[in-house]
C-alpha cells in the first residue's frame, strides 16, 4: 500500500508542469524514504531526476517499494483539476493497476477523487555519479529563466562560461549575437537574490537553449537555481523544492562536430 498526503498540493502541480514537456511517460518510484522519478527525455539528450522525501509529506506510508508508470501529460491534466491550495493525497495498492488522487479544499467543503490507470513502462535507472564539479553557480531562478528565454530569440545554442568574475551567457544567430554576464553578488540581504560562484577552475560549455528553456519551467518551484559544470560532463541544473527535495536536470554539452551536423539538418 502506498499513501502520501501533501498539504501544499500546488507543489505537485508545479513539479508536473516542470517535467511533462520533457518526458511523456515515466515511472515514479515510491519507497519508504520518498517519492522519486528518473527519466530521459524522448531524444535521450537530457535526464530529469526528481526526489520528494517522505518527511516532507504530512502523511506518508509505503509498505514496500512500488513502481507507478504514468503518462505525465494525463497526470498533469488531472492535477489541473486541483486548486493550488488543495491538499492532495495519492493512493495505490501494491498489486493494483490504478493510482487515486484525492483533492480536498482547505475548508474541507469540497473533495474530489480521480483515478488514473497505471502503465507498464520499461525504464532503466542510470547511476548518477557523485562528481566534484569545476564550477558551481547559484543564482536567482527567475533571472536564469529570463536569460535563456531572451537568448533563444537570437540563437539556438548558448555558451556558458564561468570565471571568477562572473558567469557569461553567449549566443549568436542569423540576426546577430548577444552576451549576458552575471557577476558574483553576495551583498544583497536576501540569500535568494544572491549570485554565488564556487570556482575550482574556469569552465566553458555549449548547450542547446531549447532544453535549458524547458528546464526553466521548474522556476516556480524554487527562488534559486544551482548550475554545476565540468569540462565534457553534463551540466546539472538543480531546483531545490522547499525543504523536501529537489528536481535536477542533466544536459550533455554540445561538441563542435555535433553542431555542424545540427546545422545541416
Amino acid at each position: 500500500m502506498f499513501e502520501a498526503r501533501l498539504t501544499q498540493g500546488g507543489l505537485l502541480k508545479k513539479v508536473l508542469e516542470a517535467i511533462k514537456d520533457l518526458v511523456s511517460d515515466a515511472n515514479f518510484d515510491c519507497s519508504p524514504t520518498g517519492f522519486s522519478l528518473q527519466a530521459m527525455d524522448s531524444s535521450h539528450v537530457s535526464l530529469v531526476a526528481m526526489q520528494l522525501r517522505s518527511d516532507g509529506f504530512e502523511h506518508y506510508r509505503c509498505d514496500r517499494n512500488l513502481n507507478m508508470g504514468l503518462n505525465l501529460g494525463n497526470m498533469a491534466k488531472m492535477l489541473k483539476c486541483a486548486n493550488n491550495d488543495d491538499i492532495i493525497t495519492m493512493k495505490a495498492e501494491d498489486a493494483g493497476d490504478t493510482v487515486t488522487f484525492m483533492f480536498e479544499s482547505p475548508s474541507q467543503d469540497r473533495i474530489s477523487d480521480f483515478e488514473l490507470k497505471l502503465m507498464d513502462i520499461d525504464s532503466e535507472q542510470l547511476g548518477i555519479p557523485d562528481t566534484d564539479y569545476a564550477a558551481t553557480v547559484k543564482m536567482p531562478s527567475a533571472e536564469f529563466a529570463r536569460i535563456c528565454k531572451d537568448l533563444a530569440s537570437i540563437g539556438e545554442t548558448v555558451a556558458i562560461s564561468v570565471t571568477k568574475d562572473g558567469v557569461k551567457f553567449s549566443t549568436s544567430g542569423d540576426i546577430g549575437s548577444a552576451n549576458i554576464t552575471v557577476r558574483q553578488n553576495t551583498a544583497v540581504d536576501k540569500p535568494d537574490e544572491q549570485t554565488v560562484i564556487d570556482l575550482n577552475e574556469p569552465v566553458m560549455l555549449t548547450f542547446a537553449l531549447r532544453y535549458l528553456n524547458s528546464f526553466a519551467k521548474a522556476t516556480p518551484l524554487s527562488p534559486c537555481v544551482i548550475m554545476s559544470m565540468s569540462k565534457e560532463l553534463p551540466v546539472v541544473v538543480e531546483y531545490r523544492i522547499a525543504d523536501m527535495g529537489h528536481i535536477s536536470f542533466y544536459l550533455a554539452p554540445k561538441i563542435d562536430d555535433e553542431e555542424m551536423e545540427d546545422g545541416n539538418e
